[in-house]
């Protein structure tokens, strides 16, 4: 039987595998995707993006967080809440999308390939069914989208039932009393703020000395503040030295010597690339630390013909951006004419509690730049939608050019910061100025209104340097200059 041959082989079906795929056939390339797991989507679907941000809100739910404070009532969960609880909702939508995926790829004729795969030279990829059959495929091109796994330090033992990884946290038997969450990364900050919500007594350790280094520092600190309001012991320049594992608790001892005894072990260490089992040499690739692959402004590897996009290619390590980065390498790879790069401004939502989200620029880049900038902010609570909805710490941050007010970043910590975001990215992509917010009618009572009244907060700024008047800025009032953005 003849080798089938392909326009595009595609290795993996999480949103850069689906996504590239289904550009491709799109434009009439004839499609092989292999995925070795039994179910499609990757870590995004499975494991990680779409199952942690429905536990949150399925934690939010059971815990009554939202309605905490709101007509004088205390929410609290009545009952014991169990792992069944809390994990029947993740299962359904991770159902749904595994379902949407089939249905996407079948609708674009794409030809799935159960198996794992291997490269046999730099055109050939050998798919090994799960009882050992070889197939071998060949291609023009080849699209590695492999997605990641959990780094697993060797300082825990994994072997103990009680110690997790952000993949095996979906397998979670029980609620504990304390769980110990190392690492105050993206995913480690998500699920602290999830278990604390349900009322688990949470430890969470970071090795440096902020929470999210990439944030404004403004929003990593009211983020920080937020988690121990809601009782998260957060520790800083802390790690793990050793685990004692006995039959009533795991006892962490810690760098500094102190000790941390918990029910349950979160490592949140950060994720390496799935390619030891790719046979890379063959194709004339080697990965980079943590299996990494390397990859240009195309998402081209070392092998022209050879493209990588999604987690395997390292940071940001985004769905959103994994799809974007897939795209872009297929239009490349069949000269499509079509979208050429990934946006060159990305937004950032991390799905804490409250939730953060940013775009463009930050304080810190800015200054080490040399650029000098105005920052206007705008607070939930003197935002009518965000009295109406209880939400007493968000805010909205606006940096500005102050000679031209060209906005250049865009902050948000409070409900719905991930959707709130997009307004400041669009006006980002745009090149757009403090003009447009203020010509800008937004609905009323929305969180949208927060940017008229950041920029308002930034140009009263600005007067202020310039020894100007405040007068023909409405709003000006609203500014509160001179409010800590967390208070």
């Amino acid at each position: 039987m003849a080798t089938p041959h392909y326009d595009l082989i595609v290795i993996g079906s999480g949103p850069a595998g689906e996504k590239g795929a289904a550009q491709a056939a799109y434009f009439g390339k004839r499609v092989a995707l292999i995925e070795r797991e039994p179910a499609l989507g990757g870590a995004a679907a499975n494991t990680g993006t779409l199952p942690s941000k429905t536990l949150r809100e399925t934690a939010l739910y059971l815990s009554g967080f939202r309605q905490r404070g709101l007509y004088g009532v205390n929410m609290s969960i009545k009952e014991q809440v169990t792992a069944r609880d809390f994990l029947f909702r993740e299962r359904l939508v991770r159902q749904t999308e595994q379902k949407r995926i089939q249905a996407n790829l079948d609708r674009h004729k794409v030809d799935l390939h159960r198996g794992g795969a291997a490269f046999v030279d730099a055109h050939t990829v050998a798919v090994t069914s799960a009882d050992g059959v070889v197939a071998p495929l060949t291609a023009d091109f080849i699209l590695i989208a492999t997605g990641s796994h959990p780094y697993r330090p060797a300082v825990f033992p994994f072997d103990d039932p009680r110690v997790y990884d952000s993949d095996t946290i979906l397998n979670l038997h029980d609620i504990p009393r304390e769980m110990l969450v190392v690492g105050g990364g993206v995913i480690g900050c998500e699920y602290a703020c999830m278990f604390a919500a349900l009322g688990i007594r949470v430890t969470l350790l970071e090795g440096r000395d902020r929470l999210l280094t990439f944030l404004d520092p403004e929003v990593s600190h009211a983020l920080t503040r937020s988690m121990i309001e809601m009782g998260v012991d957060v520790r800083f320049k802390e790690s793990v030295a050793g685990v004692q594992a006995t039959p009533g608790l795991l006892r962490a001892t810690l760098a500094s010597g102190a000790v941390a005894d918990a029910d349950t072990i979160l490592v949140a260490a950060g994720r390496s690339g799935n390619t030891a089992q790719l046979n890379l040499a063959a194709a004339g690739l080697a990965a980079a630390k943590r299996g990494v692959l390397e990859v240009n402004g195309h998402y081209q590897t070392a092998v022209p013909h050879i493209y990588a996009a999604g987690d395997v290619v390292g940071f940001p390590a985004l769905a959103a951006t994994s799809m974007e980065q897939a795209r872009v390498a297929m239009v490349h790879a069949f000269d499509l004419k079509y979208k050429t790069r990934v946006a060159p401004i990305l937004p950032y939502g991390i799905y804490t509690i409250p939730e953060c989200s940013m775009a463009g620029e930050t304080e810190e880049s800015l200054a080490k730049q040399g650029r000098p900038f105005i920052a206007g902010l705008a607070h939930y609570h003197d935002n009518a939608r965000g009295q109406i909805i209880g939400v007493r710490n968000g805010f909205l941050k606006l940096l500005f050019a102050p000679d031209t007010m060209q906005l250049l970043g865009v902050h948000a910590i409070g409900e719905q910061a991930t959707e709130l975001v997009h307004i400041g990215l669009i006006a980002l992509q745009t090149g757009a100025t403090a003009n447009l917010f203020i010509e800008t009618c937004f609905n009323y009572p929305t969180l949208g209104e927060l940017y008229k009244y950041a920029t308002y907060d930034a140009l009263g700024r600005r007067a202020k340097l310039r020894g100007e008047s405040l007068a023909p800025f409405d709003g000006a009032a609203h500014a509160r200059p001179d409010r800590d953005p967390g208070s």
